[in-house]
């Protein structure tokens, strides 16, 4: 095993579910409520395609940020019935994912060991905190930037081309199941993130290297 690729939203930040329950306790939304409209654009299963929707348009870099925004917003109010404010929410919504500098170090450790190592991330149009990027990865594989979006197979093979290595030599982080069974489906030995204890003693016991600090 050469090769570690990892998520970021979830992986390399805080959970998602906390992350977004703090930006709709922020903006005065119910969480039920804007999970239900989630569910209803993702359909049944995260990551079956729908004929359409505006998350994988979205995650793609088909649809614009403002016009994501705006279909958002339309579907939500606030609490106290008020509508809720289009511009800036998805920026509203990151601010309130929190940087895992645990994870984050794990994969300088596995980079600095001679790991090949590579970031996946599924894109909302935001922007990401890259500093120190080029120490940490040896590609970045962003939806929006590609046209492509996790868990279409598509996107990881061009992880694994740009990391130079085959689907049997890398190891996949995700926090969202259907991500890594179609990582796992193309060959790659896939691990649902929980936490980072549970991570970093599978990835030493896959590897055979001290990752934890």
């Amino acid at each position: 095993m050469r090769g570690l690729i990892v998520d970021w939203g979830g992986v390399l930040t805080s959970g998602l579910g906390e992350s977004m329950s703090a930006w709709c306790e922020d903006d005065g939304i119910d969480y039920a409520a804007f999970r239900s409209v989630m569910w209803e654009w993702l359909g049944p299963e995260v990551g079956e395609e729908a004929r359409w929707n505006p998350v994988h348009a979205l995650e793609r870099g088909e649809l614009e940020v403002p016009h994501f925004e705006a279909s958002l917003a339309a579907r939500l109010r606030r609490r106290d019935g008020s509508e809720l404010p289009a511009e800036g929410l998805l920026d509203r919504m990151f601010a309130r994912f929190e940087h895992a500098p645990d994870m984050a170090g794990l994969v300088h450790r596995a980079h600095r060991a001679g790991l090949r190592t590579a970031l996946l991330s599924n894109s909302w149009g935001n922007s990401y905190p890259r500093d120190g990027w080029e120490e940490m990865f040896d590609t970045v594989v962003i939806s929006g930037e590609v046209g492509m979006r996790k868990p279409e197979p598509g996107i990881y093979r061009l992880v694994l081309s740009r990391l130079g290595l085959g689907a049997g030599e890398c190891v996949f982080v995700d926090d969202m199941r259907v991500n890594v069974l179609a990582a796992v489906t193309l060959g790659m030995v896939g691990i649902v993130h929980t936490g980072y204890e549970e991570t970093a003693a599978e990835l030493e016991a896959i590897f055979g290297l001290p990752l934890r600090d």
